[in-house]
């Protein structure tokens, strides 16, 4: 574990290189460890590092540093942090499934065995970025493993599910993007009038489960009609 300052108020500690769960595990139970500390001021993780911001009228950067090495000391033998189960429904029928075909033929699949693969394991939030409320999410089966698009669009449709490496993603608004795009969500993934804004936060676990353009619909009026429930699994 590696800490250093990162601007005048703020310090970044950094793990292993790598994008890897045991690793995103560290970075999670460090940022449930020191959560409700009083003088921090926010905490942002990634795939292998955590922000902390620093109230310095309570800590300096030398004194919240040494707290942090102390908690850091005992990551190793702290249990991996459990976190939401979702089950987030995906349509990956036309015309949601813009890039379902194309990358099908592109990893030498079927669509079947593609949208198969998607919905056959279980995700980790590995960290929020690139606008609010994007999960990205994995690892995903090597078999799935794909390139971004060689010329990304300017807009990608709001609950948008996506491929780029080994990595699958939701678009929580409409955006620019070159994620491949094999399906949608007809869930909310960000909206700024809710109390938590972001459905998904880094540390939680998600599987895929298809449905149908009808159920999609269904479910989007649950949605707007306020009666729709989360589905949740226990493995």
């Amino acid at each position: 574990m590696k800490i250093q300052p990162f601007g005048d108020s703020c310090l970044l500690v950094s793990f292993e290189r790598e994008i890897s769960i045991t690793t995103n595990q560290k970075v999670i139970a460090l940022f449930k460890a020191i959560e409700f500390k009083k003088g921090i001021e926010f905490l942002i993780p990634a795939y292998n590092s955590l922000t902390i911001g620093i109230n310095q009228e309570i800590w300096s950067l030398h004194e919240a540093t040494i707290y942090i090495r102390e908690i850091g000391k005992d990551l190793e033998s702290i249990e991996p942090v459990g976190n939401n189960k979702y089950v987030i429904p995906v349509c990956y029928e036309s015309p949601f499934s813009l890039d379902l075909e194309e990358i099908s033929s592109i990893l030498d699949i079927s669509k079947e065995q593609l949208i198969e693969l998607h919905t056959s394991r279980n995700y980790r939030v590995f960290m929020l970025g690139f606008v609010a409320g994007f999960a990205y999410m994995g690892p995903l089966d090597v078999k799935l493993e794909s390139p971004r698009k060689s010329n990304p669009r300017l807009k990608v449709p709001s609950g948008s599910v996506g491929l780029a490496g080994l990595q699958t993603g939701i678009y929580p608004t409409e955006a620019p993007g070159g994620w491949q795009i094999i399906g949608r969500t007809p869930l909310e993934m960000f909206s700024p009038e809710r109390e938590a804004p972001t459905l998904l936060n880094a540390g939680d676990e998600i599987r895929f489960r298809a449905i149908s353009a009808d159920e999609y619909q269904i479910i989007k009026l649950k949605i707007e009609t306020g009666i729709f429930e989360m589905e949740v699994y226990d493995e």
